[in-house]
């Protein structure tokens, strides 16, 4: 699933998703991965951190307009007990002047259609209690909060 996919919007110039795969592309979405993890610091860190993930099975989906990346949908596939198979989206972003345009459910819904593809029995991704916003948008999408996700740091911060 490496071909592009074009989005037309009505007056609006065309958006195409394409996986990225070189360290070229990588590096072209640390801007736009930003907005949802300011924390980021070092876009050679990034780039290797992405190159490690890859090896979990980690793909990002990004939304390019024109030569720009717009979007972002990071995501792997998984198993567990709970979900069985399932695809867990672990990034979802767009660039803020591309937020309320139908891009962020485009990148959903293209790897929704992924997990269909292979044969996921569920869709899964977390967000922050904060973000009263993507919450809503991900109730919209047909998502529902089935739990809470717990977290305990072990080490401290290296970023």
């Amino acid at each position: 699933m490496n071909q592009p996919l074009p989005l037309l919007e009505k007056g609006m110039p065309q958006i195409v998703l394409r996986h990225l795969e070189e360290d070229t592309e990588l590096a072209a979405s640390f801007a736009v991965m930003r907005e949802l993890r300011p924390h980021l610091q070092d876009p050679a860190a990034y780039i290797v951190r992405l190159a490690h993930q890859q090896t979990q099975g980690y793909r990002l989906l990004a939304a390019w307009q024109d030569d720009a990346i717009v979007g972002l949908a990071g995501y792997r596939l998984q198993d567990n007990l709970l979900y069985d198979r399932f695809i867990y989206v672990d990034d979802l972003v767009v660039t803020a002047s591309q937020q309320r345009s139908g891009l962020g459910e485009r990148l959903l819904q293209a790897v929704r259609q992924r997990a269909v593809d292979l044969q996921c029995r569920h869709l899964v991704l977390d967000t922050g209690l904060h973000m009263a916003l993507a919450q809503r948008f991900y109730f919209r999408q047909g998502l529902l909060a089935r739990g809470m996700h717990f977290v305990e740091p072990l080490l401290q911060d290296r970023t």
